[in-house]
C-alpha cells in the first residue's frame, strides 16, 4: 500500500474507488501534477471519474494536510503528496519540472533576528530555480 493510502487510511477518509484512484495517482517521489495531469492519469485508471470529483479530492486532500499545493511563477498549481517530510523544490524555469529538495541547512538559519520584524516565524519556503537538464 502507498505512503499516501496508507496515511488516509489512518486518518479514517472514506476510501471510494473514485478518491483511492485519485490517491494512487498521486503517490510517489517527486509528484507535483496540477489537477488536469491527475484527472488525465486518474481516467485511464477509471475511465468514468470527472474532472469535478478530482477537483473535490485535491481540495479534501489539501484541507486534511495531506497533500501540498505548490505555485511557481503564476503557472497552474500543483499538488505534492510529500506533505509530512519538510522539503523545497527545485524549479526549471523552461519547463517547469519540480524536483523535491531536503538542503541540510535550516533555511531558518538564514533569517537575522532584526530581520525578522517581530515575527514568530512559523514556516519557510525555499524554491531554487534554474535548468534541468532537458532545458540547460
Amino acid at each position: 500500500m502507498s505512503d499516501l493510502l496508507e496515511r488516509l487510511r489512518g486518518r479514517g477518509w472514506r476510501m471510494t474507488s473514485q478518491r483511492r484512484v485519485v490517491a494512487e495517482v498521486l503517490d510517489g517521489d517527486h509528484v507535483h501534477l496540477t489537477a488536469d495531469e491527475v484527472h488525465a492519469r486518474a481516467t485511464q485508471r477509471l475511465p468514468e471519474i470527472s474532472r469535478a470529483t478530482v477537483y473535490n479530492a485535491l481540495g479534501e486532500l489539501v484541507a486534511l494536510g495531506e497533500v501540498v499545493e505548490v505555485t511557481t511563477d503564476g503557472r497552474a498549481k500543483r499538488y505534492d503528496p510529500n506533505a509530512h517530510h519538510p522539503h523545497q523544490h527545485l524549479v526549471c524555469c523552461a519547463c517547469g519540472l519540480i524536483r523535491d529538495v531536503h538542503p541540510t541547512d535550516d533555511p531558518l538559519a538564514g533569517l537575522p533576528a532584526d530581520e525578522r520584524f517581530g515575527f514568530a516565524v512559523s514556516g519557510v519556503e525555499v524554491t531554487y530555480r534554474g535548468l534541468c537538464p532537458d532545458c540547460a
